[in-house]
């Protein structure tokens, strides 16, 4: 079916023609036609679906021929970089409209975030704290709002951001068209769908999420400490193009970044502590090809859309084996093809089996041949936890020292002050004072 089978606007249909997008996907063909008749939506939709332009399209669709100035759809994200991605995936579909739109996400400047909701702007595409931050001024009111997604769902749930939504609702009108995209749906989300949504239509609920049908997986047995050396071969063997790599930890991340620098690897890194201005550079870079390497942590699992990437490496195995899906999904999007691999060592065999169990099939394990499994580390990547704790407490007792001897210093200062001063009233004579007009005396304290 083509997207002109949809009764999309011409003007959409046309920026889909310039995209070169002639099909929906099913996700696309399942949600515009009831999301067009007005009715809310209940999805499963895995990443790389093509979801979406399964909402935004049809919201698109209902504004453009409304008068302008006045917000009038607001989309709910995890991350900052989703928040991003969507705004240019709304641009793209937008760019023979009149419609605006604006990302609302911490780390930048509220000024220009002020704005799009003084001017209001069509479309807000934001992250539950910064549009928290918002709502406590007055201009941040959205009382013409007709369209409400919540966009990654299950991944809300896992950054802690229930609560936050729940406040964000009470912002919002209730009279109001609600879409509603997870990956999974696990008893909490189910439980808010049910409170934000009316008679929803339901797509995919009974399907099992499961990756992309264009993902190629493999599974590299190895010791941890040899994890780096073999992503290094990898890499500097032509195995992999480009990569983006995930991490379990920041700390691990930077270390991997560094690691793979000294071995004059083009690359840079994405997670919570770096900036914002940090986080867009990285990924642009990687986007652009300066970057052949892009190392992250979670927080960019659903919110990095490079197209055509070829690789997704798994460094650590998830401890989610949903998380699994997430990051792969970055990889064979919108039907494309594209090959992820993960770095298992003996501990993680636990989580992999849960992947597997999760996926319903084994993924094939591969040895390379010219690699020395029995090599001694060449670099450690991580601290072992009792070392990092007795390091921590030996800095903190040292600092103590420092505090109280700082203190002591402090209190015999204060007591030299309070004493009579030499020469002063009461006091004999100080330095460069004389005694009876006799020859200067000695400063007082030397030689003691």
């Amino acid at each position: 079916m083509p997207f002109t089978q949809l009764k999309l606007h011409p003007n959409l249909l046309k920026g889909l023609k310039d995209l070169g997008f002639a099909r929906p996907t099913p996700i696309q063909a399942d949600a515009i036609p009831p999301a067009l008749e007005g009715r809310d939506l209940l999805a499963c939709a895995m990443t790389g679906s093509g979801k979406t332009a399964a909402f935004l399209l049809p919201i698109l669709h209902k504004l453009i021929d409304r008068p302008r100035g006045t917000t009038r759809a607001l989309v709910l994200t995890p991350t900052r970089e989703l928040a991003a991605q969507i705004l240019e995936d709304l641009n793209d579909l937008a760019v023979h409209t009149p419609l605006s739109a604006a990302s609302v996400f911490g780390g930048v400047g509220m000024g220009p975030q002020e704005h799009a909701f003084r001017s209001g702007v069509d479309v807000i595409i934001g992250t539950p704290g910064r549009l928290l931050d918002h709502f406590r001024s007055p201009y941040a009111k959205l009382a013409g709002l007709e369209f409400l997604v919540l966009d990654e769902a299950d991944r809300m749930l896992d950054m802690g951001f229930l609560p936050d939504i729940r406040r964000i609702l009470r912002h919002v009108p209730s009279k109001r068209q609600t879409l509603f995209f997870s990956a999974t749906m696990p008893p909490p989300i189910a439980a808010l769908s049910r409170e934000m949504l009316r008679d929803p239509a339901t797509i995919n609920l009974e399907r099992q999420s499961t990756p992309a049908i264009g993902i190629t997986h493999a599974v590299y047995p190895v010791a941890q400490h040899l994890k780096p050396a073999l992503l290094v071969m990898l890499l500097q063997k032509g195995e992999m193009h480009d990569a983006l790599v995930f991490t379990r930890t920041k700390h691990r991340a930077d270390r991997l970044t560094k690691h793979l620098a000294q071995h004059h690897l083009k690359v840079e890194r994405i997670h919570g502590n770096r900036s914002q201005a940090q986080r867009t550079e990285a990924l642009a870079g990687f986007k652009s090809g300066k970057y052949r390497v892009l190392v992250a942590t979670d927080i960019a699992a659903r919110g990095i859309d490079v197209t055509a990437l070829g690789h997704v490496v798994n460094f650590d195995v998830p401890a989610v084996p949903e998380d699994y899906i997430h990051r792969v999904g970055r990889t064979a999007r919108a039907e494309l093809t594209g090959s992820a691999f993960t770095l298992v060592s003996p501990e993680e065999e636990g989580n992999l089996r849960a992947i597997e169990k999760l996926i319903g099939k084994r993924l094939p394990r591969v040895t390379v041949p010219d690699f020395d499994y029995a090599a001694r580390a060449e670099a450690r990547l991580e601290i072992p936890i009792g070392q990092r704790i007795a390091e921590i407490r030996a800095r903190k007792s040292e600092e103590r020292v420092r505090a109280r001897a700082n203190a002591e210093r402090r209190a015999a200062a204060q007591g030299r002050q309070g004493a009579p001063r030499p020469g002063g009233p009461g006091g004999p004579s100080g330095p460069g004072q004389h005694r009876g007009g006799g020859r200067p005396s000695r400063p007082w304290g030397r030689g003691r």
